[in-house]
């Protein structure tokens, strides 16, 4: 029999899948249900910076002053009417999933500013949390500001939280920094005990005919897994941290490939969307299976074997592989 448990921030767990940060943890019943076809960790959805700062009475004063003169203002900010739960029962959400589940339940913080952030965290941490993601999001748009700048809003923020809580913090990346491998240095140096590759953004579209941005959310597929494998697999060797892939994770295959890299979890949300959490059954199946059917004995001997210092050609991960790409290419 295969062993196919795992550990990742010093928690223990029973194979490398986990559920990422989605709307599917809003509800109870998925949670239970997520348990039952074999998840080994939930990532709640996330608890956003513009919730927190709206329970401030006096900032939501100054956000909304001056709307009535300006309509398109009161769209800057998310419609909060869509969000079923606000901060406090948030908090009180997490305390539910840590009575009904026995899988570990990370909690979610997305925005990027310290204050809110620093006593939420120690909020979701008495809530009973085993561990937070931080899914940092700041889009700079202007010219004053420059990549060391955000590069420290970034560390500090993990510093500050490092400083107030106990429990294991991941930090989902974004695959934008000029140096990957810098910043993920920086960041475990702050006090990150994981790193989570890589962030999905969201982008906005165009309606031309109401000429509106409007949102446009796009599952994931696949395809998105390469650009995660080829980071994962790089800085294996290069720093000292868990690593999970979240984006693109969606067959046996995915899975496998993400350990090889190095990944010690396979983070999920688009896959269990589209073929419902029932899914998260047949791919331990599947992996099981396929660790039998290549005779490995457990997913931590599969750990970094295809890393860039396990490989054969390791320059096949940088630059030296960009003409063989393009010359692989054969017209139909």
């Amino acid at each position: 029999m295969v062993d196919l448990s795992t550990e990742y921030m010093g928690l223990k767990l029973k194979n490398p899948l986990v559920a990422s940060s989605s709307p599917l943890s809003q509800d109870m019943e998925n949670l239970r249900r997520m348990e039952e076809s074999g998840i080994a960790a939930v990532v709640m959805y996330s608890l956003f910076e513009e919730q927190i700062t709206a329970e401030s009475k006096e900032l939501n004063r100054y956000l909304v002053q001056g709307t009535e003169s300006f309509a398109e203002s009161l769209t800057y900010l998310p419609d909060f009417g869509n969000y079923k739960i606000g901060p406090d029962d948030y908090l009180k959400h997490i305390e539910n999933a840590k009575k009904l589940i026995g899988i570990p339940v990370i909690g979610s913080l997305n925005g990027v500013s310290t204050g809110g952030w620093t006593r939420y965290a120690k909020l979701i941490e008495e809530a009973g949390a085993d561990a937070l993601e931080l899914n940092t999001y700041y889009l700079s748009t202007s010219t004053d500001i420059t990549s060391g700048q955000i590069e420290k809003i970034y560390i500090d923020l993990v510093k500050n939280i490092r400083n107030s809580i106990s429990i294991p913090i991941a930090v989902k990346l974004s695959p934008f920094f000029s140096s990957i491998p810098n910043m993920a240095f920086q960041l475990i140096e702050a006090g990150a005990n994981a790193l989570v590759l890589f962030n999905r953004f969201y982008q906005p579209d165009l309606d031309i005919e109401a000429e509106k941005v409007v949102p446009n959310l796009v599952l994931s597929t696949s395809e998105e897994l390469r650009m995660r494998l080829r980071w994962v697999a790089i800085l294996e060797d290069r720093i000292k941290t868990d690593m999970a892939i979240t984006g693109g994770v969606h067959t046996v295959d995915d899975v496998v490939k993400s350990i090889m890299a190095g990944a010690k979890v396979a983070m999920m949300t688009s896959a269990l969307l589209k073929n419902g959490i029932s899914h998260i059954t047949l791919l331990i199946e599947g992996l099981t299976r396929w660790l039998e059917e290549h005779h490995r004995r457990s997913v931590r001997h599969l750990q970094g074997v295809m890393s860039q210092r396990s490989v054969a050609d390791p320059a096949a991960f940088e630059r030296a592989n960009y003409m063989k790409t393009l010359a692989s290419y054969k017209e139909i």
